[in-house]
């Protein structure tokens, strides 16, 4: 397969795109951003198409409302500390939940009933779908099966 060239508007396909000089239809006004970034296919202006699961809250139903997710860890030496008993240790299961605006981080001994508040695991977060992250990150200062 080979390499194809893009061509930005207006410009004649034999001349160096690097050379032609941009013109105003290819440039958003300032603070907005251009709907076709000056490009066309085929001579066609693209059209607009919509992007469904953009990470806009309406993927999270509109509401924003609560999520979870969950993953079991071993605590590394020192344990998980927690607001209700303090230190745990060995096999758990962590949960970063979001609702309100803010994330939390609980956790509990695998397979248990009873769920503790991670000390200093709550967060503010702006876009439901931060969750992933914020979940990922604690995951990984967390699990430490070799210590």
């Amino acid at each position: 397969m080979g390499e194809q060239a893009l061509t930005p508007a207006g410009a004649d396909a034999g001349t160096d795109p690097a050379a032609t000089p941009a013109t105003a239809a290819d440039a958003a006004p300032e603070g907005t951003a251009a709907a076709t970034a000056g490009m066309t296919a085929d001579g066609q202006p693209a059209a607009p198409a919509g992007v469904p699961g953009a990470g806009m809250t309406a993927d999270a139903g509109g509401t924003g409302g609560p999520r979870e997710l969950t993953a079991d860890l071993v605590a590394g030496p020192g344990g998980v500390m927690t607001d209700e008993v303090g230190v745990v240790t060995g096999e758990l299961t962590l949960k970063s939940r979001y609702a309100d605006g803010q994330a939390t981080l609980t956790v509990q001994y695998k397979d248990a009933d009873e769920w503790y508040a991670v000390t200093g695991g709550t967060a503010k977060l702006a876009d439901p779908a931060d969750l992933d992250a914020v979940h990922t990150v604690a995951l990984a200062l967390l699990h430490r099966p070799e210590g």
